[in-house]
């Protein structure tokens, strides 16, 4: 039996394309469960909205995992996932999904690593509008081009009303770590210095006043932004710096006093040292708030060899996102462990890891 000729169909991409065009399409204003038990419903969502935001290649394939190409020449990965549940969802400077975006690449550069890929998940809430998620992922979108990675594979979930707080978003990346680059806290010595790269609580804050639960008017922020490119400038200027973290959760105090610990030498701060913009000083002083706990999504604290700390700082006030670095501490053999603040008075007052958590959903 022989097979009839056919006409050309057009390429792989050509017939693919078609196919996609057949698919059900998405008419409802909410989310249901049909949307997310795998069937047609599903398919429309995800077309509708999540393929048509991400648009790649890796990910239009709908495959169990993205096959993606390795770095070829020894370098090894950073990886970190990450799940986000803030509220308000949108706030002044971000929403969730571009911190999402900027939370899990920030991790991936604190591990050393250029940021390539992302995965990311959704829980969505029965009744969730349509509208509402579009302009989420529409964000997600925009923040990964920001961050020159690419969103190579995901999931989606629907659950019933009341069985989540509208969507929870969980991220990883993925990144590689460039030859000879080797952040750990164990390298850490004493006399090096500690530098931020701009100002404290600015997020925290922003969610906390964008909830309408106090009676507090400031204009404030969020300073959610991705950190590869600043991240870059400071390995280019201080090729020698030893550890790396983004303060979020906690804040600037946990981040440095998880430091101390790991590395067995004591970090000494100076109060007068820390960049803290006077409307969200004015707000964390009306909550009763230090900001050296306040969640920050756009700043990274680092330790770098003394000797190269003004070309580190001089490198990260040149970039946009580093306008206000500058040397906040040392790096001291005593008191191991412990983190020491000098206040503006004169004296000093152990910085302790938080206790609780004054802003809850913050990121």
């Amino acid at each position: 039996m022989t097979t009839p000729n056919r006409p050309d169909r057009g390429t792989v991409d050509e017939r693919i394309a078609a196919v996609r065009r057949r698919r059900p399409r998405l008419r409802d204003d909410r989310v249901t469960l049909a949307h997310g038990a795998g069937g047609k419903a599903s398919r429309a969502l995800v077309d509708a909205v999540f393929l048509d935001a991400f648009d790649d290649p890796a990910l239009a394939s709908l495959g169990d995992a993205a096959v993606l190409e390795p770095p070829t020449d020894g370098q090894r990965l950073s990886v970190s996932t990450d799940s986000f549940v803030v509220q308000p969802r949108r706030f002044p400077g971000g929403s969730i999904g571009d911190l999402a975006i900027n939370g899990t690449v920030n991790d991936v550069v604190a591990g050393g690593g250029r940021p390539a890929w992302l995965s990311v998940a959704f829980v969505i809430e029965e009744g969730f509008e349509v509208a509402e998620l579009h302009a989420i992922v529409a964000d997600m979108a925009a923040a990964a081009t920001a961050a020159g990675v690419r969103i190579v594979t995901g999931d989606t979930k629907v659950v019933g009303a009341g069985a989540a707080d509208g969507v929870y978003i969980t991220t990883t990346g993925v990144g590689y770590v460039p030859l000879g680059r080797d952040l750990d806290a164990r390298a850490v010595q004493p006399g090096d210095a500690v530098v931020l790269t701009g100002t404290l609580a600015d997020h925290g804050m922003a969610v906390m006043l964008a909830r309408g639960e106090l009676a507090i008017d400031a204009d404030i922020r969020s300073d959610t932004a991705p950190m590869h490119g600043l991240a870059e400038a400071l390995f280019a200027a201080a090729p020698g710096t030893r550890w790396l973290r983004d303060p979020t959760r906690g804040g600037l105090g946990t981040t440095l006093n998880e430091l101390a610990g790991a590395a067995g030498l004591g970090v000494i701060l100076a109060e007068e040292a820390l960049p803290v913009r006077p409307t969200v000083a004015g707000a964390c002083d009306l909550l009763g708030i230090d900001p050296i706990y306040v969640a920050n999504e756009g700043k990274l604290v680092a330790v770098v060899p003394a000797d190269q700390t003004p070309d580190a700082v001089d490198a990260l006030r040149a970039h946009p996102l580093g306008a206000d670095a500058a040397v906040i501490g040392e790096v001291r053999i005593d008191p191991p462990g412990t983190v020491v603040m000098r206040t503006t008075m004169g004296g000093s007052r152990v910085v302790d890891m938080l206790v609780g958590d004054p802003l809850p959903r913050i990121c």
